[in-house]
């Protein structure tokens, strides 16, 4: 009983090990993956984070108007020396600009009047905007008439008897707010970008509690879309960079794959064999095998081979040719007058495969040794010497 139980619990072992293994595999691979995931997601969102900052200008910008005016005139009653004069920058912080080149905005003045007899009694008067750039060149100015709203004599005695309270306790005022626009439609000048502008008013007697002055972004096309839909912008935006970083994130992990499964290397030396095989010339290969004669050498020749052959029949060939060469031993005598044209003709254009063949060949030791080469000039070969000739390529 106990040597059955012995290879089942090594075999569960084992299953137990490889189960681990493959859990431990997946749980890596898993964070991994989620690691990745949130990578892109935070710089989709910072990409697209990046480019809301950078591509929409600023939509609402208010700066208070401090008016000032003289008071060294010393006219009697309720009328000022001067008009109200106000000086406001388009600077924020001193150094941002305000406005964005191309942008079209809308810029008003907000005035706090008080219902006191002296505005009910004022009419129309004129508010004046003058825009200038460096150095107080004025390059746009605009003109617009406002007034206190109408009310009644009974009108405004239901409203206090109404209101009293809130008047008693401080809580509300009689005060109206009215807004002058100046500019529907201001566009920024590339070229003379500004930096401030001027507001006055022009009129001597008129009460202000308080003025603001108003710039709205007047927004078309995209940025309307992200301005009155942020959050469907936001959704879409930043899953746009999701996918695109994904498939990017992709393709490298596949070319890291592949690169490894199918390494550059060996798909350049096939490109370079197949480019070296186009440039080799298209001749037969053939070869010559001297065999000693007694009497006479004669060269027989093999039959042409194509280079991509030599290596794979070199022993058929050589088989054959020794066939033919016995056979043609008892007609050697015949040949006395073409043994030096056969010499010569063996001087053809060969393959760089044949070349390669003659290292199967010994070179003679006379090559190495002057002095033999020497001893043996102007004799005739002995009839049991053997002749081994070079192949030789051919400039033609």
């Amino acid at each position: 009983m106990a040597g059955s139980t012995g290879p089942f619990l090594l075999w569960a072992q084992d299953v137990a090990t490889l189960l681990i293994l493959r859990v431990r595999r997946t749980v890596l691979q898993t964070a991994v993956l989620l690691c990745v995931l949130l990578l892109l997601l935070w710089v989709s969102i910072f990409l697209y984070g990046s480019f809301y900052y950078s591509y929409m200008p600023t939509v609402s910008y208010v700066s208070p108007v401090h008016y000032q005016f003289r008071t060294d005139c010393n006219l009697p009653g309720p009328e000022l020396c001067s008009f109200p004069v106000a000086n406001v920058s388009f600077l924020k912080n001193s150094r941002d600009r305000v406005l964005m080149y191309g942008q079209p905005y809308r810029i008003s003045v907000e005035l706090e009047l008080p219902e006191s007899p002296v505005n009910q009694n004022l009419g129309m008067f004129m508010v004046v905007i003058s825009c200038y750039t460096k150095g107080g060149r004025v390059i746009s100015s605009s003109a617009r008439a406002a007034m206190l709203h109408y009310r009644s004599s009974l009108l405004q005695i239901l409203d206090t008897v109404t209101f009293a309270g809130l008047f008693l306790s401080g809580f509300s005022e009689q005060k109206q707010t009215v807004e002058v626009e100046l500019f529907s439609d201001y566009m920024e000048d590339s070229y003379s970008p500004t930096i401030g502008a001027v507001i006055e008013i022009q009129t001597k007697r008129i009460h202000i509690y308080g003025a603001q002055l108003r710039i709205h972004a007047h927004f078309t096309g995209l940025r309307y879309l992200l301005y009155n839909f942020p959050v469907t912008s936001a959704i879409l935006g930043v899953t746009s960079n999701f996918v695109f970083l994904s498939v990017l994130v992709l393709f490298s992990y596949l070319q890291w794959i592949w690169g490894t499964v199918w390494p550059r290397d060996s798909l350049s030396v096939q490109v370079s064999g197949q480019e070296g095989s186009g440039t080799q010339p298209r001749e037969d290969v053939r070869r010559r095998v001297v065999i000693p004669k007694a009497g006479a050498e004669e060269a027989e020749e093999v039959p042409p081979t194509q280079p991509e052959d030599v290596g794979a029949a070199e022993g058929t060939e050589l088989s054959e040719a020794a066939a033919e060469m016995q056979a043609k031993k008892s007609n050697v005598g015949e040949l006395d007058s073409g043994s030096e044209t056969s010499l010569e003709t063996e001087f053809e254009t060969v393959d760089n495969s044949s070349l390669l063949t003659e290292a199967n060949f010994p070179v003679p030791s006379q090559e190495s040794d002057p002095s033999n080469l020497l001893s043996s000039e102007g004799k005739a070969p002995s009839p049991g010497t053997e002749i081994r000739q070079r192949s030789v390529c051919s400039s033609s």
